[in-house]
């Protein structure tokens, strides 16, 4: 893996969407913005880790019924 990944054309675009959004945010918006965003990065690396566990049989499946 000697190149580094790159963003697909699409992902580009919606980072230059995203980068023009913030651009017109205010100070304590773009500070609250930055909070939740980190908030639902933890909870997404929570899941990662949890279907993780459960896909490497290391945590059991729930049971539904």
């Amino acid at each position: 893996m000697d190149r580094p990944v790159e963003l697909s054309l699409e992902q580009q675009f919606n980072l230059r969407s995203f980068e023009t959004q913030v651009e017109k945010m205010s100070h304590e918006q773009a500070q609250h913005f930055l909070v939740k965003l980190y908030e639902q990065m933890m909870m997404r690396e929570t899941m990662y880790k949890h279907f993780l566990k459960q896909e490497w049989g290391i945590e059991p499946r729930p049971q539904f019924e």
